[in-house]
């Protein structure tokens, strides 16, 4: 049996994080050794888990028009309601997709396919011990939230 997950855009934590980067910059503190900050073009999604015993499939992501989308996890560690994010918590490697100008509808997004099926081995792995994940999506060159749509696949383990 099989299921597909859809990542959620975390409106919430998304303002939370951005909230932080402003405070920041209107006191004009640094972000704590080691922090990682939000970035103006990236913003939290997150996948919950019904189910903890998966084996990844495949990637669907689909991207309306030319751009590039980077997916990073988050470590189990991090628990965004009672901690800052920390950079030793973005797990490796991230998942990199994009769509090239001239691409045809009919081309699949591409991406660097040994990387993302390892990171979807990950995720499969951290589901075992998270009902919920955090990523932070990085859209760049024509890529925006309004023009992404993202899912993982995996199969329920019996």
């Amino acid at each position: 049996m099989s299921g597909c997950l859809p990542f959620r855009l975390d409106v919430e934590l998304t303002e939370v994080m951005r909230l932080r980067v402003q405070s920041l910059q209107q006191r004009g503190q640094k972000r704590q050794e080691g922090e990682r900050l939000l970035q103006s073009n990236e913003a939290v999604y997150r996948l919950d888990f019904s189910n903890q015993s998966l084996q990844f499939s495949h990637w669907k992501v689909w991207l309306a028009q030319p751009g590039h989308l980077t997916i990073m996890g988050t470590s189990q560690l991090w628990t965004p309601d009672l901690t800052n994010l920390m950079t030793r918590q973005l797990l490796e490697p991230a998942g990199v997709f994009w769509r090239a100008a001239g691409d045809g509808d009919d081309v699949p997004v591409q991406c660097y396919e040994a990387d993302a099926d390892e990171f979807g081995e990950r995720i499969a792995e951290l589901a075992k011990v998270r009902k919920v994940m955090y990523f932070l999506f990085a859209f760049s060159e024509g890529c925006s939230p309004e023009t992404v749509d993202c899912s993982i696949t995996f199969m329920v383990d019996k």
